[in-house]
């Protein structure tokens, strides 16, 4: 070790220099300051003290920079060299992205700021600069061309982060759906870039009957009535007038080209709701319409906000994956199955029929909703004919026809109802003797039959127990990645607690039992 007299002369010398020098600059901004031995954001005599106290054999001490398991003359030049406060670091820069017309808050991460910090968007200084900590700064982003751009910071030192921030221009991206009645209530979904701040929005220079604000980039507007044609969507917001790049089409009806119709109105009986029955007629769509190829029977569910999630019965408590109730927003219509699909849909397109509640011990096999079929399976059937599932947001919507009880309405229930003696007049449930002709329960209020008990429905959407804290407001279509798919409506075998309409259960897609089957859906 090197003698007391030695470790006075190394530091009377070093003191000298840094004397002699001043403080150094010049450092570059990526480094992490290696002079600060004990850290403070400043290499100064505290460093070199704690350098002079552990000189000699010394691996893994702070002051051995350079690690090479001594604190020796090396380590100390790499510290003089560092002297004074230490440079700005930039790890971390939210968001990345931002408008044209600036006055995004941005936050930047790192290490050794101050509170006289400057920030510079591609060399234009930042409106405002707030020192949070050492650590962080939160700036406003000016006004700029498109593009991206590098991210200064500067201290003492600089720092500069190349293409850390990217300016976007607003705009409208799309409109969904095109067209509607020209009687107005569609409900629309405008999607864009940077759409704060909406203030109007303007089908042909006629004002929405109404429009929220969802996010920045999600503006949701109820079509106000019109003569037929097709018209621009425009939008005011922050970023000042915005046009949509497809026209709003008004149109009496239209009916899709792989349907048969079989009614245009909704029948009054069925869909007692005005409500439902408003929104049915705006979409411009058939209400009840034949798939000429598969002969599937479809009714329409409108566009609708719905609270999803948790609605416990009488005696049916709620499980953990019902929660928390949540508000979805389905923005598109769509063709849901009337009944579930029946043995007979099933040989007509596939050929052989998996099912077991089949043969000459059920003469009315044919129509018993198919079972034994996987998730798999299932895509097979549906997706060479141009359908599909429906979402489990989708399904549930449809299932609570406008009710928010455990169990949707039915002739002198219309409004739903928690009891679970009542349940019986919409499904078979508790039921020995296999499955039941589709159709012979009372329909719910979109004229669906058995969304409760027979068999149980696989949907479209992968499982996961906790989605529901984190599910978009806006068409949720499941967990992304997860393997299970979900099961819907409860079946013959079971009791009223897993017929309610919030009901969830799950299995391998490759999974098939003969006590569930499905409801086919289509786009319009």
């Amino acid at each position: 070790m090197m003698k007391r007299s030695k470790v006075v002369t190394v530091a009377v010398f070093a003191l000298a220099l840094l004397s002699a020098l001043g403080p150094i600059a010049g450092r570059s901004a990526l480094a992490q300051c290696p002079g600060d031995v004990v850290p403070t954001g400043n290499v100064n005599a505290v460093d070199l003290g704690e350098m002079l106290a552990t000189w000699g054999p010394c691996g893994g001490c702070p002051a051995d920079i350079n690690g090479s398991g001594s604190v020796d003359g090396a380590d100390l030049g790499v510290l003089l060299t560092a002297w004074g406060p230490c440079p700005p670091v930039v790890t971390a820069v939210t968001p990345t992205s931002g408008s044209t017309l600036g006055g995004t808050s941005v936050t930047i991460n790192g290490q050794y700021f101050s509170s006289f910090a400057q920030v510079r968007f591609g060399g234009l200084p930042a409106i405002s600069v707030q020192y949070v900590s050492a650590n962080q700064l939160v700036a406003i982003a000016p006004p700029s061309s498109a593009g991206w751009v590098d991210l200064t910071v500067t201290t003492t030192g600089v720092a500069v982060r190349p293409n850390a921030f990217n300016y976007v221009s607003p705009a409208i991206t799309s409109v969904s759906p095109l067209f509607g009645s020209t009687s107005g209530g569609t409900l629309v979904l405008i999607s864009g870039v940077f759409l704060n701040g909406t203030t109007s929005v303007l089908f042909g220079g006629t004002p929405a009957a109404s429009f929220e604000q969802i996010s920045a980039t999600q503006v949701i507007a109820t079509v106000p009535s019109a003569k037929f044609g097709s018209v621009p969507v425009q939008i005011t917001s922050d970023a000042g007038s915005l046009l949509a790049p497809q026209n709003f089409t008004f149109v009496s009806m239209v009916t899709p080209p792989w349907a048969t119709v079989l009614e245009s109105a909704p029948d009054p009986a069925i869909v007692t709701s005005p409500t439902l029955r408003q929104a049915i007629q705006a979409t411009g769509l058939p209400w009840r319409v034949r798939d000429v190829a598969s002969q599937v029977e479809f009714v329409l569910i409108p566009p609708g906000s719905f609270i999803m999630g948790c609605s416990a019965s009488l005696s049916g408590a709620c499980n953990s994956d019902e929660s928390p109730p949540h508000l979805v927003t389905l923005t598109n219509p769509f063709y849901l199955g009337r009944f579930e699909v029946t043995q007979a849909e099933w040989v007509r397109r596939m050929g052989s029929n998996p099912s077991l509640y089949q043969g000459a011990s059920y003469p009315d096999w044919a129509q018993r909703p198919v079972e034994q079929v996987s998730w798999d399976t299932v895509m097979n059937f549906l997706s060479p004919q141009g359908l599909r599932l429906p979402t489990e947001a989708e399904w549930e919507f449809a299932y609570r026809a406008g009710t928010s009880t455990a169990f949707h309405g039915f002739q002198g229930y219309v409004d739903g109802s928690n009891n679970d003696d009542l349940l019986g007049n919409i499904a078979w449930y508790n039921a020995s003797g296999g499955t039941r002709a589709v159709g012979l329960k009372f329909p719910n209020g979109f004229g669906l039959y058995d969304m409760s008990g027979n068999v149980s429905e696989w949907v479209n959407d992968r499982y996961s127990s906790t989605y529901y804290a984190s599910s978009p407001r806006v068409n949720p279509s499941g967990h992304a990645t997860i393997y299970n798919r979900v099961i819907r409506g409860g079946e013959f075998t079971e009791g009223p607690a897993d017929c309610r309409a919030s009901n969830r259960e799950q299995n391998f897609p490759s999974s098939s039992f003969s006590r569930r089957g499905f409801r086919a859906a289509r786009n319009p």
